[in-house]
């Protein structure tokens, strides 16, 4: 058959039930089209214009395309990606960029269309594709500006390019993002290389019996067929807790439906799959254990063999049960919370290549600094032989932090001597990683006859799954924000973190705190209600200042902004009618004893050109671009000099991405490093500084342990503050979010703006519609079109007001912003539904989406 690809005449004589996206992306060689979720047809990555009309790739077969005319970013006039590019990275509508190309092929057909749309035909436009990072708003935005550029005869002015901190410096190779130009791994090919596919366990838990891969290994392409005993050193990893092995090996207990049980390296995808579909396993199947309370009784099957409590966390201050006896008003609730999955829409991939005796990996995992750690254990292999390569990822939100298929491609690639790629499919990608932890909270909340907070007993109890991941740090933050952004004397407080066969939970953006804070909210609405108190001037009189203490006792002694976030909105609360209202706190930092470090070297290669090395991981939050904002504010230097790199070669490590302390440690360290850059500078030019190396570090090792016998609580050495108010429309429908947040110093507004924008969209989701169900532990949909996650045309305007109340720790003042952007989303969320229709709800989510009370583009 014959069709046009971007204006070029093609033939093809292959399957024609081959999708469109896979010749574009094998045949072809054309990667801008991604793939995120194929064939499932709920992403929207994969759009491509085909006869005029915008189509999802990935369901397109291909004779479908016969005597057809496809148009992909790459057949795009060159003015026409100029004004895409220029809009998106203008108007801030791009983070990770993984699905950007989708929605610019979307937005170029519309625009075909109709040149002049208004927002409501721009969201409607848009509705096949999803967007994790941005919540939809900057996209939209970036769209209409497109529209009024292509109006317009005149060449496109040059973009203002400000570098300096408070300035919206454009993001780090967005204009690369936006048109499909920077590869992911997924989308990367080196000589010789071999694909690999993992069998997965069919039960979540059951005794492997054996593992029979004589079939598989007599597949066609099959190059070899590994277990775990081809695993040369410590088969079981872990950032914390090493329990998680890397295979299941015979004999031994699966533990839950992603756990792996055998791979398969082939000369091509579909012959991996293939012959991972042959393995034959023999199973005992037994019973899962998936309740956690279930799971703490003495007469459960033990997960681990250390038992199924996989941490406690404790806090008791003052006398609690004489509060609660003296206390005016009392509440008491228990609040339950589901589990999430993180829907990043770059699945897990990864590229290892064999270097020498050693190894290049290529991840996209949250801490190559960790990965190079677990894979050099996993291999045997002293750690300089394995050279870890972050390629940044299309997003992350924690759910990338643990080892995922980094460590099956290495171990395949260095058995073998040859390069080896592992990508997941969607459906493996649900199955397989962490996810947000569903909890159980019981709440006592009680306060004076003037309404101030006297007291909290607090049971938490948080499903961790299958194996540990960072569960007990996630209930170990739960514990310590447990009382939201208040002070409250007198506490008892327990969270524990469960083992069971469900799929594992670890982090996610909010790591814990999201879920009590639904429940402290809800319980001073109830209070609030019980003693006719005003409900913005309740938590004003309650919010922490300096001076007061948070839940683990430590005092506030300076940059707390919750009073200046609730002053933000209290005009809007007041004048709407049905408001719900929520505020915020979420730690900066690891803290809790643990050291919180980075280091960075700034290496002149040339008079042009300047390299940034650094540890953390980009995954559309920003880290590259604060790093070019702080380097050029301390140098003076231009950013188009200066290129980001993290690469375990450089010897610039950190530890994981998470906790919201990228950008914190990260421009502390270039702070650092910048002095004496600078001092050379004012002696001598740039180029006369070609070949020095300036280096720089930052480190907070002065937090103290839970339960440390010490004289000063110091759990974080900062935290981020914020006041949401959720306002419903006559209708029940959320009109609009109104979300004040103290971000220290504003380092770029468009990033800050989209960070904040992005969480609200996923605190919406986390509060109405989102939920990854399991029956008996196994998904009982792994689609992600089922998965809850809202559309465009379904999110709500949204208002972000910056307040900057600067920290003495952070560069320039800066607190992280990147996870408490939803920390009080779904809160707000529930309690304006509480004022509509005067109905408490103690579970999320709400699943209020359908028929009239649903979410409404505004």
């Amino acid at each position: 058959m014959r069709f046009w690809l971007n204006g070029q005449e093609r033939v093809y004589d292959g399957d024609p039930d081959l999708s469109l996206l896979r010749y574009l992306r094998e045949i072809e060689g054309i990667t801008s089209p991604k793939d995120g979720c194929s064939p499932q047809a709920a992403c929207g990555a994969c759009t491509v214009e085909l006869n005029g009309r915008a189509v999802l790739s990935c369901v397109t077969p291909m004779k479908k395309v016969a005597d057809g005319n496809v148009i992909t970013i790459e057949g795009m006039e060159p003015e026409l990606q100029r004004i895409f590019a220029r809009a998106f990275v203008e108007k801030g509508g791009v983070q990770c960029g993984y699905c950007i190309p989708g929605f610019v092929m979307q937005a170029k057909v519309l625009l075909d269309h109709h040149p002049r749309p208004d927002e409501e035909k721009v969201r409607q436009a848009l509705t096949p594709n999803l967007c994790r990072c941005t919540g939809y708003q900057k996209i939209v935005d970036a769209i209409l500006y497109a529209a009024e550029l292509k109006q317009k005869s005149d060449s496109l002015p040059e973009m203002p390019r400000q570098t300096g901190v408070g300035q919206s410096y454009p993001k780090y190779e967005a204009e690369k993002l936006v048109l499909g130009q920077r590869p992911f791994i997924a989308d990367m090919k080196v000589p010789g290389m071999l694909y690999g596919a993992l069998k997965f366990s069919d039960h979540p838990r059951a005794r492997v019996i054996r593992i029979d891969t004589d079939a598989a290994s007599k597949i066609p392409g099959v190059v070899r067929v590994f277990t775990a005993k081809d695993i040369p050193g410590e088969r079981f990893t872990g950032l914390i807790v090493k329990d998680w092995p890397l295979m299941i090996q015979e004999g031994e207990e699966t533990r839950y439906v992603g756990d792996v049980l055998a791979g398969v390296v082939a000369t091509s995808e579909d012959a991996a799959r293939q012959a991972v579909a042959a393995i034959r396993v023999t199973y005992e199947v037994l019973e899962p254990i998936t309740d956690p309370e279930e799971a703490l009784k003495p007469e459960s099957p033990a997960i681990h063999p250390r038992g199924n409590l996989l941490s406690e966390t404790v806090i008791q201050r003052g006398d609690v049960d004489q509060a609660l006896k003296e206390a005016a008003h009392v509440t008491h609730g228990v609040y339950e919370t589901q589990m999430i999955e993180h829907a990043f829409m770059e699945p897990e991939s990864c590229l290892a290549v064999p270097e020498g005796d050693g190894l290049r990996v290529y991840s996209q995992g949250q801490g190559v600094y960790d990965d190079q750690v677990q894979i050099a254990q996993l291999l045997r292999l002293p750690r300089e032989k394995v050279r870890v390569i972050l390629v940044s990822n299309g997003g992350g939100f924690g759910g990338k932090e643990d080892l995922s298929v980094q460590g099956h491609t290495a171990l395949f690639a260095h058995l073998l001597k040859k390069p080896v790629k592992i990508t997941l499919t969607r459906d493996e990608s649900i199955r397989m990683h962490p996810k947000r932890h569903p909890m159980k909270m019981e709440y006592t909340l009680a306060c004076d006859a003037e309404g101030n907070l006297t007291a909290l007993r607090a049971r938490i109890i948080g499903d961790t799954g299958a194996y540990a991941s960072v569960g007990m740090k996630v209930l170990e933050r739960a514990a310590g924000h447990a009382t939201g952004a208040y002070h409250i004397p007198n506490v008892d407080i327990v969270s524990r973190a469960v083992y069971t066969n469900n799929i594992p939970c670890g982090a996610m953006r909010g790591f814990g705190v999201n879920q009590v804070t639904f429940a402290i909210e809800s319980c001073i609405d109830e209070l609030c209600k019980l003693g006719g108190f005003d409900r913005w001037e309740f938590r004003y009189r309650n919010a922490l200042t300096e001076g007061r203490m948070t839940a683990t006792g430590q005092i506030i002694k300076a940059a707390c902004g919750v009073r200046e976030a609730l002053l933000a909105v209290k005009d809007a609360f007041y004048s709407a009618k049905y408001a719900g209202i929520a505020c915020g706190i979420k730690n900066t930092g690891i803290g809790n004893g643990m050291p919180d470090e980075g280091k960075v070297k700034i290496e002149i290669q040339a008079p042009d050109r300047v390299i940034i090395h650094h540890g953390w991981t980009e995954m559309g939050q920003g880290v590259h671009t604060m790093a070019v904002q702080f380097f050029c504010q301390e140098t003076g230097l231009p950013a188009d000099i200066v290129e980001v790199r993290v690469d375990t070669i450089a010897k610039a490590p950190a530890g994981m991405t998470t906790a919201s302390r990228a950008t914190s440690i990260i421009g502390n360290s270039l702070l650092n490093a910048c002095q004496q850059l600078k001092r050379d500078l004012e002696k001598q030019p740039l180029e006369q500084l070609v070949g020095n190396v300036y280096e720089g570090e930052w480190r907070c090792d002065w937090t103290t342990k839970p339960g440390a016998d010490v004289e000063e609580i110091i759990t974080h050495y900062s935290y981020g503050y914020a006041t949401q108010v959720v306002i419903l429309n006559d209708d029940g429908e959320v009109e609009k979010v109104i979300a004040a947040h103290d971000a220290g110093k504003v380092i770029n507004p468009n990033l800050f703006e989209g960070q904040i924008e992005g969480a609200i969209h996923m605190g919406l989701g986390y509060a109405l519609t989102e939920e990854l169900v399991l029956e008996k532990g196994v998904p009982k949909t792994t689609r992600l079109r089922k998965l809850g996650i809202l559309r465009a045309k379904e999110m709500p305007r949204v208002e972000v007001v910056a307040v900057e109340v600067p920290d003495p720790h952070g560069p320039y003042g800066a607190k992280g912003v990147g996870e408490i952007g939803l920390v009080p989303t779904a809160a707000a969320v529930a309690n304006a539904y509480c004022q509509y229709d005067g109905i408490r709800r103690y579970k999320l989510p709400l699943r209020i989406r359908p028929k009239k009370l649903r979410v409404r583009a505004q």
